[in-house]
């Protein structure tokens, strides 16, 4: 039973599955933001580019599933409250922060999914098991989803570098328990 209650959210921290998943996406997200631009320098003569592109595509089909993980366990479990000391401005903004990282990370792997498979080839994740290939839904799919999975990557990339300042400053500058809350420290400002 503490176990469970170990997983699950309190009133004044996040519980272990919320921390794990959140670590797991940031992480993924910072690495694969420079492999892609690697992946983007690669010509089709360089060893890497029959190997790397796989990785980067296979990468982000597990950080699908742990992103649609996430959202259910954030479904099923309830939030901290928001600190107190927090003025309504700041709830309100990390409130559409963070719906904006959801928005962007969920467009950023549809937008990959799309590349990945305009050739009309499923999407083959580590050889464990592949994903299957809608029909193309635009003209040049592949150079349209390009554009879009570089453009929102990048905003993605920028407003999680924005996350992080700002739970640092809350942590180092406001002293509040923001940061804590997500490393797993049970105290609330």
């Amino acid at each position: 039973m503490a176990l469970v209650k170990g997983l699950r959210n309190q009133s004044n921290h996040y519980g272990w599955g919320a921390i794990g998943l959140h670590w797991l996406i940031a992480l993924a997200i910072i690495g694969m933001y420079p492999l892609g631009l690697y992946i983007d320098s690669l010509t089709y003569y360089d060893p890497e580019y029959q190997i790397v592109p796989n990785w980067h595509k296979s990468i982000g089909i597990l950080i699908a599933i742990t992103l649609a993980i996430r959202l259910i366990w954030r479904a099923i479990n309830p939030q901290p409250v928001p600190i107190s000391s927090h003025s309504a401005l700041i709830k309100r903004l990390s409130k559409l922060g963070h719906i904006g990282l959801y928005l962007l990370l969920i467009a950023v792997l549809a937008s990959g999914y799309l590349i990945s498979t305009a050739d009309g080839r499923a999407i083959s994740v580590f050889n464990w098991f592949s994903v299957p290939a809608l029909p193309e839904l635009v003209e040049n799919q592949e150079d349209v989803a390009g554009e879009i999975h570089f453009i929102v990557a990048t905003s993605l990339i920028s407003l999680a570098a924005l996350h992080a300042i700002a739970a640092l400053k809350h942590h180092f500058i406001d002293k509040d328990s923001t940061l804590k809350r997500m490393l797993g420290t049970k105290e609330n400002s």
